[in-house]
Order: C-alpha cells, then structure tokens, then sequence
C-alpha cells in the first residue's frame, strides 16, 4: 500500500513516511493509492473478535510496510484495558428503535480523539525508526478542544518526540482547557491565541510548509510532524470504530450481516465523517453518512450546494470543537471524488485560500450526494436536545441526535442508524445540566455542575475528569496568531 498527495500524485511514500513526515511537502495530505476491499465474509468474521483484532485486520491493509510484530506492539499498547473505561473500547448501545449510540468517549481523556491518539504515538515511533533517521519529532497541533488533550496524553515522555498545541484563547470548554493546560509530561508545552480554530490551524500548516524553519529544526536534529487529522497516522484509526460498530450490532442480532445501516457523525474538520467514507468505499454495507453540524454550518451548505464558502460569520458555540470554517480533510474527499486530480484539488485550495470560497461541478456534487446527507443544529435545539432525552448527551452528540431526528423526518429513512458520540457530557458539565434544569445559567463552577450533574442522572463521573479538580496548571502562555512562528522557537527552547 504506498500514499499519494492529493495536490501532487505523482508522490509515492509508504504509510511509514506519510505518518512521520504529517504532510506533504507542498502543502498537500497523504491518501491511499487505493482503497482495500473487505468481503461481506471477512466483515462477518470481525463479529467475534475484540476491539484490539478489529483494529488489527483493518489496520494491517492500510500500514502494509508494518511487521505483524510492529502492528501487534502498536495495537496492543494502544488500546490496552487499563486504558479505557470499557471492555469493549466502544462499545455500540441501543437508545431507541433502530437507533444506536456508539460510545467512543471511554479513553482516558474521555473525548473520541483518544481512539486514534492513543494509538498514533505507536505509529510514530515505529514510522521514525524507518524513516527519520533518529530525528527528534516535533508534533505541532491545533486544536479546538478536544484533539489538543489527547495529542498531549498519547505522546506526554514519548522518547524523541516533543509536542506543541495552540488552541483559541476562547474557543474550548473550561474542562477542556484545564486538561490542556494542566498536563504532565517533559516533551509537551501548551500555549493559547487570539483567535479561532481556523486561525491556529492555517498558521500551524503555514509554519509546516516554511522552508526557513524547517532548515533550522533540520540543523537541530528536528523535524515537523502532525497530530491532527491531517496525518494519515490519526484518520486511519478512526476507520476501525466503523466496522467495530457494524459487527457490535450483527453480534447483538439487531442486523444481519449485509444489512444497510446509516451513520450520524458530528464533525467539524471532515475527520470523523471521512474514515466512515473510507469504511463504505472498503465494502461496509452503508447507506448514507448523515454529517451533522453545529450553527457554524459550512460543510451543511457545501454537501447540498457543492458551494464552499468561509466568507460567514463564526459562531462560538456550546460544542466548541466543531466551531471550524476550513474543513481540512474536506481535502481528500475532493481528490477522491475528482477522480483523483492533482490539479483541480490544487485550484480549488488555492481558490479558498486567496477568496475563501469554491464551487465544485455538479458531477462531484452528485458524488457526494450518493454518500452523505447533512444538516446542522442551532444553539437552542441542542440543549432541547439534551433536555427531553433520557440517555445523557455532551453538546456535540445532542447536535447529531437533532440531526438524525430532522434527516428521518424529512427522508423517513429509519433504518438502524448508529450516532457517534464524541464526548463525555461531563467535559461539558455546566451546559448539560443548564439543558437538564432547562435553566439559562447557574451558579456554580465547573467542578460543582460535574458533581450536580452526577446527582441528578447518577450518570458515572469518568476518573479523569475526577482527577483534574486540584491539579495545577503548567501552561498559561498565549500569543497572537501571527507570533505563534516565535512561539514554536520558544517553546522548543531554541
């Protein structure tokens, strides 16, 4: 299996090279040469295994330069039971008719980006060792909450590596900055900017592309790599919990194997919903995937218009880590739907870059049509959401559980539909129990609404959020988006 940019195909790099280096040289992301196949037999056959088998039959058709030894030892660590707070990793449970949740909250930062964080730093260190050359790696992240946490966890005292993460001063939920800015470990720093999510990430993919600073990392025995989902190293992960969940519901004798189901993904930078792509074009028996979004609706317009455009108002909202504009994985899905053209991927990034906007041929939109519906989820409709349910929802599946609600009303499509749920309702807790007391605010801090919230649904508190109440914060820098090059320096200590 060998990788190709999708802003040049003539690249040729192994999985190895693609997660190390995180991105392409010119600014492009890693794909596939080619998608695997699985037979309806082989998906069968995942309904008896464990989490850590799945991972492991998925994985090996994509990290083929992976020894079985490599893989074992990646996987194995990854999701190891001491980890996760269920035997099942994710496990797949009914809240209505033909209506699943899958759970992908339970790792030890109780967001769904621990599903693939916790294994990325696994990859790394085996991609470096073929690759760089015994090079220190500096994973460079944005973050718009939940991401930054569990980049920081998976690679905290990770040998040769250092990580870095900006996230926007104002843009993640207290829980969450807490957990990023009280965080142990001798290779990580944390720093906040004056500005949103897209403002960190175009400057960590400006500062990734800049030769001048790359040179000056290569004379220190450094090199840039990247934790977000713009490294292949992060979305493949994801792809698992697709087909772990398909198999949850064929062990569980909701379906047969064969059956269509639908999916309902919330997302913000494409990540979450583009692995569910990649599970269908493999051969799992999905009908549409629903992508749900929050009043920051960019990708609810452009999946329905095939009209992409930034030029809008930005919304901080109660799920803060789908407060995005630039949806960067969006990216793939244009270079596979182009029939992968190099070019035409190249145009419309550049014509986002300099108008902040694209529009796509009717072709491409009637590609996307046959694969996802969308919608998206105001404010007061998400906590509705999370108020009349009796299952306990964080912001950002309430937002996908209104979606789904508003898709079978307008499709009548009800067949067995599995929702991801990203988060905790816990790393939420003040916002929750609001929608819960159908209360516009309360007085109470966030550590006072966890325990408020735990006495009114008896719903667990998760360890790690427990911990977090006295521990002390490390981090407490911030700059502006256009410092954050200086930043880098600082922090490396250069």
């Amino acid at each position: 299996m060998l990788y190709t940019s999708t802003r040049n195909n003539k690249i040729r790099v192994s999985a190895a090279q693609a997660i190390a280096q995180g991105i392409s040289e010119e600014g492009g992301l890693f794909v596939p040469c080619e998608i695997p196949q699985l037979s309806l037999d082989k998906i069968s056959a995942l309904t008896d295994m464990t989490y850590i088998q799945r991972a492991k039959e998925i994985l090996k058709l994509f990290l083929t330069d992976f020894s079985d030894e490599e893989l074992n030892y990646c996987v194995e660590g990854a999701y190891e039971k001491s980890k996760f707070s269920s035997e099942k990793i994710a496990p797949t449970v009914e809240v209505g008719e033909n209506e699943y949740i899958l759970e992908l909250w339970h790792g030890p930062t109780c967001a769904f980006k621990d599903m693939a964080l916790q294994l990325l730093p696994y990859l790394m260190t085996v991609s470096a060792k073929k690759t760089a050359d015994g090079k220190t790696i500096v994973i460079l992240v944005a973050t718009s909450g939940d991401t930054g946490k569990a980049a920081l966890e998976g690679f905290k005292d990770v040998d040769n590596t250092k990580i870095l993460v900006f996230y926007p001063v104002d843009g993640v939920s207290p829980m969450q900055k807490l957990q990023m800015t009280t965080q142990e470990g001798n290779n990580v720093a944390v720093c906040a900017i004056n500005g949103n999510f897209d403002d960190a990430q175009s400057a960590v993919k400006s500062i990734f592309t800049n030769g001048e600073i790359k040179k000056e990392l290569a004379e220190k025995n450094m090199m840039f790599s990247s934790a977000n989902s713009i490294n292949w190293g992060r979305l493949v992960p994801q792809i698992v919990y697709y087909f772990s969940a398909y198999a949850d519901l064929v062990e569980q004798k909701r379906i047969n194997c064969g059956d269509m189901i639908n999916f309902v993904v919330p997302t913000g930078n494409f990540g979450n919903i583009l692995a569910a792509y990649y599970a269908k074009k493999m051969g799992l028996p999905i009908k549409k995937l629903v992508c749900a979004s929050n009043s920051n609706n960019v990708l609810t317009d452009f999946l329905t218009t095939g009209k992409y455009n930034k030029n809008r108002a930005f919304y901080t909202t109660t799920s803060p880590s789908m407060d995005i504009l630039i949806s960067s994985n969006l990216e793939r899905l244009l270079y596979h739907i182009g029939g992968d053209n190099d070019n035409l991927v190249s145009d419309l990034m550049s014509a986002l870059s300099e108008k902040g906007e694209y529009e796509i041929s009717e072709d491409m939109l009637n590609s996307i049509k046959s694969d996802f519906d969308a919608g998206f989820a105001d404010e007061n409709a998400v906590l509705e959401t999370i108020s009349i349910n009796n299952y306990l929802f964080d912001t950002h599946t309430a937002v996908a559980v209104k979606v789904y609600e508003d898709y079978v009303s307008r499709t009548n499509d009800n067949i067995p539909t599995v929702i991801d749920s990203t988060a905790s309702p816990y790393k939420f807790a003040k916002t929750v129990l609001c929608a819960k007391l159908n209360k516009e605010s309360i007085g109470l801090d966030e550590f006072e609404s966890v325990k408020e919230l735990n006495k009114l649904t008896g719903f667990d508190i998760p360890l790690p959020l427990k911990a977090l109440e006295n521990k002390e914060v490390r981090f407490n820098n911030v700059c502006n988006k256009e410092d954050m090059k200086q930043m880098v320096f600082k922090l490396l200590n250069l």
